[in-house]
């Protein structure tokens, strides 16, 4: 069946990578993105008219998120699923980072979550329907850098586990996905200067490998359907094995090759 699909941060890689899927599933999509200009070129690339729409919208700030909901209703009807993706990171360490840096992060990555929820929300307990899906990260059940960005991330799985509770009597599911490192434009500068840095991090995953955008949309398009129908509340790692342990440190410690 055919559901209409907000992807917030839509014009970023992950956020294309999910709406493609969803799109190629027969679903109808609203991307939104703060970056008209980017959202445009992807809407065109896209070119799925009838089924896709693109929106600016700033998560940030609620007036924004409310008349971009608008937006999307008055276009394809109610909207059945809400995909939490949009996101960043500023500094890497609590020591470059200060209260505007700090403030920052936590207002993108879970206030603005918060804030898209509460617009849609009402709507889904209406109708008695309706799925949530955060897009989290590992960084926020351990510590790989970006404290201001992980505590975001921890809030959303909380968050995620409180709307699983409080809307799950009113037929609404919510999950989150946690990836580890994802290959995106996001690393661009990095790989610029140190063109091997994927094989390197690919040690510390006992898969020996990393994500693209394709792997976390395939997972999302399960969550976000019938046979995913009884899962709510969960926080799904989709980073090959970084969360359960490392590889190399697990060597090191046994003294042994495996």
């Amino acid at each position: 069946m055919s559901k209409t699909i907000i992807v917030t941060g839509g014009a970023g890689d992950i956020g294309q990578a999910l709406s493609t899927r969803f799109l190629a599933d027969g679903h109808k999509v609203a991307m939104l993105d703060r970056d008209e200009g980017a959202l445009a070129g992807v809407i065109s690339a896209l070119s799925s008219p009838q089924t896709l729409f693109g929106v600016a919208a700033d998560v940030t700030d609620l007036e924004s998120v409310r008349d971009a909901i608008s937006r999307v209703e008055a276009r394809f009807g109610v909207v059945d699923v809400l995909v939490n993706n949009a996101g960043g990171v500023v500094s890497p360490t609590l020591q470059t980072t200060g209260e505007k840096e700090w403030l920052a992060d936590i207002d993108l990555n879970l206030n603005g979550a918060w804030r898209c929820v509460r617009a849609v929300q009402d709507g889904m307990i209406a109708r008695k329907s309706g799925v949530i899906l955060n897009i989290s990260s590992v960084n926020g059940s351990g510590i790989y850098g970006y404290p201001a960005y992980s505590a975001a991330k921890a809030g959303l799985g909380q968050l995620t586990r409180f709307l699983a509770v409080e809307l799950g009597g009113h037929g609404i599911r919510a999950n989150a996905i946690a990836p580890g490192s994802v290959k995106t434009q996001a690393w661009k500068a990095r790989v610029e200067k140190n063109p091997e840095i994927f094989e390197r991090l690919k040690r510390w995953y006992p898969l020996g490998d990393i994500c693209v955008p394709d792997d976390i949309a395939g997972v999302a398009a399960f969550l976000i359907g019938p046979d995913a129908r009884m899962i709510t509340g969960a926080v799904l790692p989709v980073d090959g094995g970084l969360s359960v342990g490392s590889t190399m440190m697990a060597r090191e410690f046994c003294g042994v090759e495996f």
